[in-house]
């Protein structure tokens, strides 16, 4: 006699067949955003580089160092003379390709008793990869660079202190899980894990619709770059003793306060290693005063206009790069692009360091600029 099919059993299989292809869908179109969005090559942009000329008296000499898997990085260390008491290792930004951009802030550094060892994460300018891959790769890169200063024999024995931006804030925090040994950490418009950007600029594209894909995300890094992809600024955090400065810009749409500065404020407004700096409207990058910034983009708008073509036309991208680097290099006044530091905040930043170096036990009011 023949069996009758259990209708029921079916129609659970067939469930669960959709919803696995479901899951599968949804994985790989997150596969598919996230390396659209991270897992690019970044080369910085010729008209505006920095140049080590850029800075008189200020000398760099060039070294490679392996990461964590084996890639080639390439990184410089920055001085003025040889009579330092501390490295600065300096951890860039992400999209604007390598550490150039921050060139100036490792002459000001350099200028003021520090020896700065600033390098490229992978996939950007100098250093090998044909992409970056994840924003983890920041913290795996910074944890090599550091290794690379401490234990290659090329660097006086001195105490470390960290700086970064942006995606360098979050891997400067983030990395002192593998280095609690560092004295001191100064991290500017960071975040805390992470899948913090791939969030909050989900957010603005797919509202609440985010969520279903974060857990993708996360998955991703997790298989490609290990605990690196888990550990996050707070974890850093509670791993290490070294004085952390934070600071923020409560208008920052790039990286939302509540992304980093808010819980770590919440959590560690009483401690006395750690110090908060806000900002109300600074933005995103206030590391240059962009007095002279603010008035070249305005000239620069101006001569947009002057244009007899739409220069936003796919089919003018070609002539449009051309004219553009000539307006640059006959209009940039290279001078005050590459002096432009908001010197104040950095006088700040080095007595900073500073004090840790030579008073460990100094504690730090919160501020609001």
């Amino acid at each position: 006699m023949k069996t009758k099919p259990n209708r029921k059993k079916i129609l659970l299989i067939a469930v669960l067949i959709v919803a696995a292809l479901l899951i599968a869908g949804d994985w790989a179109l997150t596969v598919m955003v996230y390396n659209e969005n991270f897992n690019k090559r970044f080369e910085s942009y010729e008209p505006l580089m920095l140049y080590v000329d850029d800075f008189e008296g200020l000398q760099r000499t060039k070294y490679e160092f392996p990461s964590n898997q084996e890639q080639t990085l390439t990184g410089y260390l920055y001085q003025w003379g040889d009579n330092q008491h501390g490295i600065v290792v300096m951890a860039h930004g992400f999209g604007g390709g390598g550490h150039n951009s921050y060139m100036d802030c490792a002459d000001y550094f350099a200028r003021h008793g520090y020896y700065v060892f600033a390098y490229d994460v992978t996939g950007n300018d100098e250093s090998e990869g044909d992409g970056v891959g994840g924003l983890p790769q920041g913290t795996a890169d910074l944890d090599h660079a550091i290794t690379f200063v401490e234990e290659s024999g090329n660097f006086p024995n001195l105490p470390i202190v960290l700086f970064g931006h942006s995606w360098g804030g979050y891997s400067v925090c983030s990395v002192l899980t593998y280095h609690p040994e560092v004295k001191a950490v100064i991290a500017c418009s960071g975040f805390n894990a992470s899948s913090d950007l791939f969030e909050s600029e989900g957010k603005k594209q797919a509202g609440a619709g985010i969520y279903l894909m974060l857990p993708f995300v996360k998955l991703h890094e997790r298989i490609k770059f290990g605990s690196y992809a888990s550990n996050t600024a707070m974890d850093g955090f509670a791993k290490s003793d070294a004085a952390v400065m934070i600071l923020h810009s409560f208008d920052d749409e790039m990286v939302p306060a509540e992304y980093g500065y808010d819980m770590y404020h919440q959590k560690y407004k009483d401690d006395p290693r750690f110090r908060f700096v806000a900002f109300a409207d600074k933005g995103h990058n206030y590391l240059n005063d962009k007095i002279y910034r603010n008035a070249y983009n305005a000239e620069f708008e101006k001569w947009l206009k002057t244009l007899t073509y739409d220069y936003k036309a796919s089919e003018n991208k070609e002539r449009f790069s051309e004219d553009k680097a000539d307006y640059i290099h006959q209009n940039l006044d290279r001078k005050q692009w590459c002096h432009s530091l908001d010197l104040e905040l950095f006088d700040d930043f080095a007595d900073f360091y500073d004090e840790q170096i030579h008073s460990p036990n100094s504690g730090f009011p919160s501020q609001v600029k």
